[in-house]
């Protein structure tokens, strides 16, 4: 490769570190141990299993590993440092953007946050979305096999959920628009009421995760005030290279206030709707990267991002075929996660 390709690059959230990642941080990151032992001596001052502990279990424990205040701090490591590792000799990353919790990773990618800052960021708010009343999250797919949004089945999920919140004591709202899935969240009666009475969809049943609170929605509110309270604004700079966030607002060079990128990261960031399919659509709409990088770990998130570029026919891609074909012969989204991808950028 001559001259350098441009790459947007996507960070992860919740739920990507599962039982095949265990041991992720000591397989691909094991010359970085002065960054490691640095994000350690933060956890263990507070008590808190360090990450070296964590990654090097014996055995990956869904009651240990997917716990907020301990998914959170073990992606934010395998994001940031895949991001390190990614080749700037032959890959000029030309914006930044993240899932959910990976909007924390972006903004230490962007150079919104040093490192460190961002480490502590990620770790405090694994903690700080645990503050929430009872509730959760459901995943529910809106589109066919070949990856096609199915007419009107987004807008018969939405509908359900205003009309449950429309009841008394209930509330259900997107949580995440995930590429051909909607994260829903809610309190207790109005993910029982979505259980019960969500449409039949396309695929797998609707599928609730574990462990997960009501995400990027009002219910939020004291993981919020806890945020601001914690996590000071002058952490924050402007960015090195374009950020977007879960609104598809793009954060640019020398336009962008930090105290600006503080109040979303905190208010809108947790307590409203995250439009992860717009974010990736703006992104590559706006900057026409050669390659999309996906940061580890995992590579879940591949299908999500692959179907937001099918719903906007970019680069001719039109189904699930056109994808996996693309991706065979010359892939446009390289997931670090992956065994056989993470060596072309590395």
């Amino acid at each position: 490769m001559s001259a350098k390709q441009t790459a947007l690059v996507i960070a992860p959230g919740r739920g990507t570190y599962a039982k095949a990642e265990l041991g992720y941080l000591a397989r691909h990151h094991g010359s970085r141990t002065n960054i490691i032992a640095r994000f350690d001596a933060v956890r263990a001052g507070r008590g808190q299993p360090t990450l070296t502990e964590l990654d090097s279990a014996e055995r990956f424990s869904n009651s240990l590993h997917l716990r907020g205040d301990v998914a959170a701090p073990l992606i934010y490591a395998a994001s940031y440092l895949d991001f390190l590792a990614i080749d700037r000799a032959r890959f000029d990353i030309v914006a930044v953007t993240g899932n959910s919790m990976g909007w924390y990773s972006a903004l230490a990618c962007g150079g919104v946050v040093s490192g460190d800052d961002g480490f502590a960021i990620a770790d405090a708010m694994g903690m700080n979305s645990q503050a929430h009343g009872p509730g959760g999250q459901i995943v529910v797919t809106v589109v066919d096999e070949e990856w096609r949004e199915v007419s009107g089945l987004r807008d018969a999920v939405l509908g359900l959920c205003d009309r449950i919140s429309a009841r008394a004591d209930h509330f259900a709202a997107l949580s995440i628009d995930l590429g051909g899935m909607l994260v829903l969240a809610g309190n207790e009666a109005g993910m029982k009421a979505l259980a019960a009475e969500l449409p039949e969809t396309p695929g797998r049943a609707p599928l609730p995760l574990a462990g997960h609170g009501p995400f990027h929605t009002e219910l939020m509110h004291e993981s919020s005030a806890r945020a601001k309270a914690q996590l000071a604004a002058a952490m924050f700079a402007g960015p090195a290279v374009p950020l977007i966030d879960g609104r598809g607002q793009t954060w640019r060079r020398f336009a962008s206030a930090p105290m600006g990128l503080w109040e979303y990261t905190f208010g809108h960031q947790i307590l409203a709707a995250y439009d992860f399919t717009k974010a990736v659509q703006v992104a590559v709409k706006e900057y026409a990267p050669d390659r999309i990088i996906l940061l580890g770990p995992g590579e879940t998130l591949g299908g999500a991002i692959a179907q937001a570029l099918i719903a906007i026919g970019w680069r001719g891609l039109s189904s699930k075929s056109d994808f996996v074909a693309r991706q065979a012969s010359d892939p446009l989204l390289i997931s670090m996660g992956r065994a056989g991808q993470r060596e072309i950028v590395i």
